[in-house]
């Protein structure tokens, strides 16, 4: 699938192009920064033994994840 990208990207304009990559890669740093952050709080709601934080969080965790 990655390929079958990468070979439609070699047709865009190259600006779009570079815009569309720099897209892509903050959409992904953020996420990533969401889910590092939900887990430092899941593992803080372990730790105080917050069982309804717990579950609050691990749902958010299954949105940001999907």
């Amino acid at each position: 699938m990655e390929n079958n990208m990468l070979n439609e990207m070699d047709r865009v304009d190259p600006n779009l192009r570079d815009e569309m990559l720099a897209e892509l890669f903050l959409d992904q740093v953020i996420n990533d920064f969401k889910k590092m952050k939900i887990l430092k709080e899941i593992d803080h709601s372990l730790k105080n033994k917050d069982k309804e934080a717990f579950l609050r969080l691990t749902e958010e965790l299954k949105s940001v994840i999907c």
